[in-house]
């Protein structure tokens, strides 16, 4: 399996009897995900899937992240420069990985000791064991940047209790350690201090059966106490409010709340809304919602067509002006196009959704076929 260095020196990898570690080393750029990092993980997994001397596989990242997310600054210029299918290729690929780690054969640990946002959780939540520390900050920022919460996220947001997914993934909100335990994100949840002994009792995994690394990590879990303002205390609001049919009646429903009971969450909450791009608000909500009923694959399918039209710029361009302001010229004062909620229309919404048929030679992503799955993989199907 030929790698080019920088391949090679953006996923280390580690081999410890029946073991691999590999480890995201991009800790400049916060193990942001490149196309070559992406290139470098399929084969991996696929090859590891295929040989029966691997039982499991760990993934963490290198210095104070996980992995920020994908990078898409990289994306938005090779937009800008007139070049948006460099970009399906990326995503297509990133979908894909997205997809094999869903539904994996065989036993995968996500350490995620520090930042975990965006395509970082595409490349951990979609696994048997995610662990949280007291380092771990998580969130789905994509609506400040003009893109939608994708990855998969329409899966497993989705699937949070009650509306918890659409306020996750609508906000950009910011969870800890404990958060993500307390509503699933995180199956486990062990101090830092403890990891390089978890690892190394890991190593000793001799089976491809989940309950031997389900009992090790059990034996290391804790359960932290939630943050007194912690997001998860108020899920009775969020359930009240992200619940409702459109993101009109969203922010309307927070500001009923707010006037009844004023806090710094509630004010929070509605400025990042206000704040957000109105066609990702639009187009996230909907694609949470669809995800509700779909399995996984269907659900980046689906946010593959999303992605190409977002990265074409038809209907919007919010995507390169989002990634101009917040990660570029780093302004943060994004100039959306619809500017307002009610301009940005259902038809525009509904053109998000159909596949991009008018491009040649663009195809609907092919998943990768999958054989001899678990239980659990099959059922995200």
């Amino acid at each position: 399996m030929a790698a080019s260095h920088a391949q090679v020196s953006e996923v280390l990898v580690e081999e410890k009897s029946s073991v691999r570690i590999l480890t995201l080393s991009r800790p400049k750029q916060l193990n942001a995900l490149s196309f070559q990092m992406i290139s470098r993980l399929l084969p991996l997994f696929l090859a590891y899937e295929e040989d029966p001397s691997v039982k499991l596989v760990i993934i963490k990242g290198q210095g104070r992240a996980f992995c920020a997310g994908g990078d898409v600054s990289a994306v938005a210029r090779d937009i800008a420069q007139g070049k948006w299918r460099l970009g399906a290729t990326f995503f297509s690929d990133e979908y894909m990985l997205n997809y094999v780690m869903a539904t994996y054969s065989k036993p995968q640990v996500s350490i995620l000791n520090g930042i975990v946002m965006g395509g970082g959780a595409g490349v951990s939540v979609h696994g048997r064991f995610r662990i949280a520390t007291e380092n771990t900050v998580f969130a789905m920022p994509e609506t400040a940047l003009g893109l939608f919460p994708d990855v998969g996220a329409s899966y497993f947001l989705s699937r949070l209790p009650g509306f918890f997914g659409e306020y996750v993934g609508l906000t950009g909100a910011r969870l800890d350690g404990a958060e993500m335990l307390a509503c699933g994100l995180a199956t486990h949840f062990v101090p830092s201090t403890r990891l390089t002994a978890l690892e190394a009792d890991l190593c000793r995994v001799g089976s491809s059966d989940p309950t031997f690394a389900s009992t090790i990590l059990d034996a290391y879990t804790q359960r932290p106490h939630l943050k007194l303002q912690s997001a998860y205390h108020r899920l009775d609001v969020i359930d009240r409010c992200f619940s409702r049919k459109t993101v009109e009646e969203i922010i309307s429903a927070l500001e009923r709340e707010a006037t009844q009971e004023p806090d710094d969450w509630m004010s929070a909450t509605i400025r990042a809304l206000k704040k957000a791009s109105p066609a990702s608000l639009k187009i996230s909500l909907r694609s949470i919602r669809e995800g509700r009923l779909q399995g996984v694959g269907q659900c980046l399918i689906r946010e593959y067509r999303m992605v190409c039209h977002v990265m074409k710029g038809e209907i919007s361009k919010d995507f390169v002006e989002g990634c101009r302001a917040i990660l570029i010229d780093k302004d943060k004062n994004p100039k959306w196009e619809p500017w307002r909620l009610e301009d940005m229309k259902d038809s525009m919404v509904e053109q998000y959704f159909k596949r991009v048929d008018e491009e040649e030679g663009w195809e609907d992503l092919k998943l990768p076929p999958r054989k001899n799955l678990p239980a659990s993989a099959i059922a995200k199907l």
